[in-house]
């Protein structure tokens, strides 16, 4: 007999015919008239799908009253119209198996009632039976493929870059150290100090000078002990790069790649935002149709710096030229002050990075940031610095060491050309679609300071 997911039977149900689906049992009661009712769910959907066992029909009663929350079952039946209220269709059950029991019913961690998120993070390990982690679990599949799906279509080729590394891409410092254990004592496995990547976007800047268009997407590393909403110590990171390209080619495909994923999860993905929508932020759906139907606006570090310090707004951090930008200042930007995504370019060189490209006033860099309403900084990235002395002379006056990067001072000296690339954080991504506001909750094992159960 041919199985099916619940997703499958609720959209095109196939009645009055025999059909077996596996699941998890979400709540199991009885009637006084002999009926017992099991909410079923598989996670391929938000909807459970009702299975009705008639009590003076089955045979295996013994199994019925096994029966509670979180234990795995094979049920088969016949799909019919339902009479109650809530589902469509539901399932008249002629046989079930109990496949996996819950030992101890009145301990299991995930009742059928409210959890809160901090609860539900000390049992990662069960949290994605419940609807929000469901859901979640679906909308993180969805827009990686559907980041691989615009990419490609648009001629990208994905490139699989190291995860030990010999560079700091960031310069920063904020690096987790590789070292191989033998009994007491560690080694430089690889002969010189090596770390968990930062971004593969330097690695990346070599295939994109040979290959045109190049994305990588994958985990990244920062050991940063910021123990926030806002930070994990590994997360997923979707890096385009480009060659033949100046800092316009990279703002009109940021705004691209974000509009056609927000677009499509608004077309095929309903129900799970409507699930956010009523439960985690009443405004989710109506940000997510407003950025797709306006454009993104434009403005220049400088032209936001003079915003800020005229907006007559007290802000907690000090707003002057040179300084970065904080959350609350993006905020402001994007929400009170522009009302939409908007696209900051061209900060001063001393916040940003050594690879970014030297603008001609020789004190900002070409490099910009998309901030959107509800969220700040989404999207950060940049025109790469594609002249060998400029690159060497920045490096010099940070400190930068250029004997671990001649391969990187190599790649302008042979072909080089105009090019560059962004970085986009899928973890962040998934917490403006959302609307949850800690970023452990939109990655399935969280990795914080002084915390790795998993």
């Amino acid at each position: 007999m041919k199985q099916y997911n619940i997703h499958q039977l609720l959209q095109n149900p196939i009645l009055n015919e025999p059909v077996t689906v596996h699941g998890w049992v979400k709540t199991c009661r009885t009637s006084k008239a002999g009926i017992t009712f099991v909410q079923l769910n598989d996670g391929s959907c938000l909807n459970n799908l009702q299975i009705v066992v008639q009590h003076h029909s089955f045979a295996n009663h013994e199994t019925i009253e096994q029966l509670t929350t979180g234990c795995a079952i094979t049920a088969t039946g016949s799909l019919v119209p339902s009479l109650g209220k809530g589902q469509s269709v539901e399932m008249q059950a002629t046989a079930i198996i109990l496949v996996g029991a819950i030992e101890h019913p009145a301990s299991y961690p995930i009742q059928p009632k409210k959890h809160s998120f901090e609860y539900l993070r000390e049992v990662a390990h069960l949290r994605p039976r419940t609807n929000t982690f469901g859901a979640v679990t679906r909308l993180r599949n969805a827009v990686s493929m559907l980041v691989h799906q615009y990419l490609q279509d648009s001629g990208f080729i994905w490139i699989h870059t190291p995860i030990i590394t010999a560079n700091d891409c960031e310069g920063a410092g904020q690096l987790f150290q590789v070292s191989a254990q033998h009994k007491e004592s560690t080694r430089d496995f690889f002969g010189h100090p090596a770390y968990l990547t930062v971004s593969g976007q330097l690695n990346a800047e070599a295939y994109c000078l040979a290959m045109n268009k190049i994305y990588t997407f994958g985990p990244t590393f920062r050991a940063e002990n910021s123990n926030t909403s806002r930070h994990l110590a590994e997360f997923w990171m979707i890096e385009p790069e480009i060659a033949f390209a100046q800092l316009p080619d990279l703002i009109e495909l940021s705004e691209g790649l974000l509009k056609y994923i927000i677009e499509q999860l608004l077309t095929h993905h309903q129900t799970d935002l409507q699930w956010f929508n009523q439960t985690v932020d009443p405004t989710c759906l109506s940000r997510l149709e407003h950025l797709c139907q306006h454009a993104f606006t434009q403005m220049t570090y400088t032209e936001a710096i003079h915003q800020l310090q005229h907006s007559k707004k007290t802000f907690e951090f000090p707003v002057q030229w040179g300084l970065d930008l904080q959350s609350e200042h993006e905020r402001y930007l994007s929400e009170e002050w522009c009302k939409k995504a908007v696209f900051i370019t061209d900060y001063p060189k001393s916040i940003k990075s050594f690879y970014m490209r030297m603008n001609d006033d020789e004190q900002t860099v070409a490099a910009m940031d998309l901030l959107v309403p509800g969220m700040g900084e989404i999207i950060g990235g940049s025109q790469r610095e594609d002249r060998l002395p400029v690159l060497k002379e920045r490096m010099q006056s940070l400190g930068i060491n250029p004997e671990p990067l001649q391969w990187y001072l190599e790649l302008r000296q042979y072909g080089s050309v105009p090019h560059g690339g962004f970085g986009l954080g899928l973890e962040r991504l998934l917490c403006y679609i959302t609307g949850l506001t800690n970023i452990r909750d939109v990655i399935p094992f969280p990795r914080t300071p002084n915390h790795i159960k998993y």
